[in-house]
């Protein structure tokens, strides 16, 4: 069996260039910017730069909302 699985590593048709490029991009973070939140602890990746102010926004807010676990930290 481990032969098998060695044979289908060396086999073209696995490799991803024959997989769309839409499929590779799922869940990727390319074309996305990164906003860094609670002091590196939370990174969240948007795709509208214009955007960040609002999710820090939001962030905090829920923070405030939730009580914040690391505080006594």
């Amino acid at each position: 069996m481990k032969q098998d699985v060695l044979e289908s590593r060396m086999d073209l048709t696995n490799h991803a260039s024959k997989i769309s490029q839409s499929k590779l991009m799922r869940g990727s973070t390319v074309d996305k910017y990164p906003v860094i939140l609670d002091n590196g602890r939370t990174i969240v990746f948007i795709s509208d730069k214009s955007r960040e102010s609002e999710v820090r926004a939001k962030y905090e807010k829920q923070l405030i909302q939730k009580g914040d676990p690391f505080s006594e930290i």
